[in-house]
């Protein structure tokens, strides 16, 4: 497994460092909001890094995706609604699981909140950490991180040491790009926002902090094998990470930081709440699109690449799931060998499957090229459809082919959310049923004006009959 590491800025071989299992913190949202497709661009890219990582390179995982639910955002939002603030947050975090599980998303298997006492307690641990190492100070009643202690400040983001204003502090969890000053680790507060003593006096966390303890404290200690989040988390808070990470220890915080690029829309701007210009999961799927459609889009280009999104992709999303859906389907359906070869499937199309399976992993291990595995895997439905039209396919064939498709979705993970959305249509399965046979009743005594009414109430309800030698195949739209 080959990965881009943002610190080298170069492609490196990758393995865990210990027992084969891979060590990985993901930054999650901040819950002053629900998520947008924006975020969960990083999140459906990240989750194929795990399933890649599981399945591809066998290895074993523990990833950490923790919920920001304390800065100056989430205080702020929840002070406005009249919320106590873990009340407040308490509603994003759910319809971030909702969302997470409608894309299918495999479960971490930590979800942190920064507001957890144990986890506070660790923030406050690195804080008093990096006061004994002297790379501390206190102003105002907050303590401040002074960047001029640590000579290899700015190593991620690759900033200009002569762009950093010494001396110079700001209190805000976020900041302009390369504007970097000392940051706040902990932070006074006022009398009406929520405030935690653990030993370094009455306050809050700092944003930056959060991550560092939280990676640490449930990763078993520095270094951490990935780091992962969106692009937009470089500087200031990957590169605030890193300094109170190895302040505090003297070790390398991560191996490998892995980024995903942004999600575009309209006119090539960038996908964010503070720009108003955002669509949540649940949005796009009450304009009659599916979520296999949207998550194919969000894993269809490569994740160090901008990502266009506009209506019509999810269109075209829709019409390759289609196109993949209906090949397995066909699979399905094959009641008999059609050369008399018996229970022996063809050697020629045993090993077309077995080359598209090692070709599908290679592309997969170049730095999860998955538009390139994608194009794999459809150059193999062409052949296995082309094979079924002339007839040279037997249930061997079918079996073996459908074992390699099911291998390629453990790292895609949508034809498996295809399925489960067509196992639960808004239509119940044996109302279609039903329905199906009174069509073919009306059609066996020629009411061809009542099977036609059949069929156009399906399809305005978002299923589709399909007439075939075998009979009425459905699907959904």
């Amino acid at each position: 497994m080959r990965l881009y590491n943002t610190l080298t800025r170069q492609e490196e071989e990758f393995a865990p460092l210990r027992d084969e299992t891979v060590r990985m913190y993901t930054c999650g949202l901040t819950v002053y909001a629900r998520g947008h497709i924006g975020n969960f661009r990083t999140f459906v890219a990240l989750d194929v890094l795990r399933r890649a990582l599981e399945y591809v390179a066998g290895f074993r995982i523990r990833q950490v995706m923790n919920f920001t639910d304390v800065d100056d955002r989430t205080i702020a939002e929840s002070r406005a609604a009249g919320v106590p603030l873990r009340e407040y947050t308490d509603q994003y975090i759910a319809a971030f699981r909702e969302d997470a599980a409608t894309l299918g998303l495999e479960p971490v298997e930590d979800y942190p909140r920064a507001t957890d006492e144990e986890n506070l307690r660790s923030m406050v641990e690195m804080i008093q950490a990096l006061e004994a190492n002297g790379h501390t100070y206190t102003s105002d009643g907050s303590i401040y991180f002074k960047i001029a202690t640590l000579p290899d400040y700015g190593k991620l983001a690759r900033l200009d040491h002569e762009g950093i204003k010494p001396g110079a502090r700001i209190d805000a969890d976020r900041y302009a790009k390369d504007d970097a000053r000392d940051f706040v680790l902990w932070k006074a507060t006022a009398s009406d926002e929520p405030t935690w003593d653990f030993g370094v006096g009455p306050g809050r966390p700092g944003w930056h902090i959060e991550c560092s303890a939280m990676a640490l404290r449930l990763l078993d200690g520095a270094p951490i094998d990935i780091h992962a989040g969106g692009v937009d988390l470089v500087f200031p808070h990957h590169e605030n990470e890193i300094a109170q990470a190895e302040g505090a220890t003297g070790e390398t915080f991560s191996r490998f930081w892995v980024h995903v690029e942004h999600l575009l829309f309209g006119e090539g701007v960038k996908m964010s709440k503070s720009l108003g210009n955002v669509f949540s999961v649940q949005d796009v799927l009450e304009r009659g699109y599916r979520a296999s459609a949207l998550r194919y889009v969000l894993l269809s280009v490569h994740y160090r690449k901008q990502l266009r999104f506009t209506w019509g992709s999810l269109d075209q999303a829709e019409e390759a799931l289609k196109r993949l859906i209906g090949c397995l389907a066909r699979l399905e359906g094959i009641a008999g060998g059609a050369d008399g070869q018996g229970g022996q499937a063809h050697p020629a199309l045993a090993d077309r499957v077995e080359t598209a399976r090692r070709d599908f992993a290679e592309k997969i291990e170049q730095d999860l090229n998955v538009p390139g595995a994608l194009g794999v895997m459809f150059e193999l439905v062409r052949h296995v459809n082309t094979a079924l039209d002339d007839g040279e396919l037997g249930p061997p064939d079918a079996a073996v082919v459908k074992t390699a498709f099911d291998g390629f979705d453990q790292v895609l993970g949508v034809m498996a959310l295809r399925r489960a959305e067509d196992a639960t249509p808004a239509v119940p399965v044996d109302e279609i049923e039903r329905l199906i046979g009174e069509r073919r009743a009306a059609r066996a005594r020629r009411d061809f004006a009542a099977a036609d009414a059949i069929r156009d109430d399906l399809v305005a309800r978002g299923v589709i009959l399909e007439d075939t030698p075998a009979g009425t195949r459905w699907s959904l739209k």
